[in-house]
């Protein structure tokens, strides 16, 4: 374990995994917005984060991607909705902007404690 390996820093890390993972699947929901058939996929951040945190999470981590239930659905077979996947962009934006905010401030306070204890 390194010094930089703290609780914290661990949590944190899991976080912006499990923010990034998110990340993909909107992207790749936007990307096929005008494929005939495409269902729009999805993870429960909540259940996810969790899972990521418990025990064994860097074991067998990986986030599941389900298909969401009750969008409207074009005549194509698409359930896309443009609004619905740049609403969540921008809240796992924000989440991910977040994560790192506080990533730096726990990065802060190791060298903080580091530099003083010369």
């Amino acid at each position: 374990m390194s010094m930089i390996d703290t609780p914290t820093t661990e949590a944190l890390s899991r976080f912006l995994d499990v923010t990034v993972f998110r990340h993909g699947l909107i992207t790749a929901n936007l990307a096929n917005i005008d494929t005939p058939g495409y269902r729009t996929r999805d993870i429960d951040f909540r259940r996810e984060l969790e899972r990521a945190s418990g025990e064994f999470a860097f074991v067998n981590f990986s986030p599941v991607a389900r298909p969401v239930q009750g969008l409207l659905e074009r005549p194509d077979g698409n359930n896309v909705s443009m609004e619905r996947e740049g609403l969540l962009l921008a809240e796992t934006q924000l989440r991910f902007q977040t994560g790192v905010q506080l990533l730096r401030v726990e990065f802060h306070r190791l060298s903080t404690a580091i530099n003083e204890g010369k």
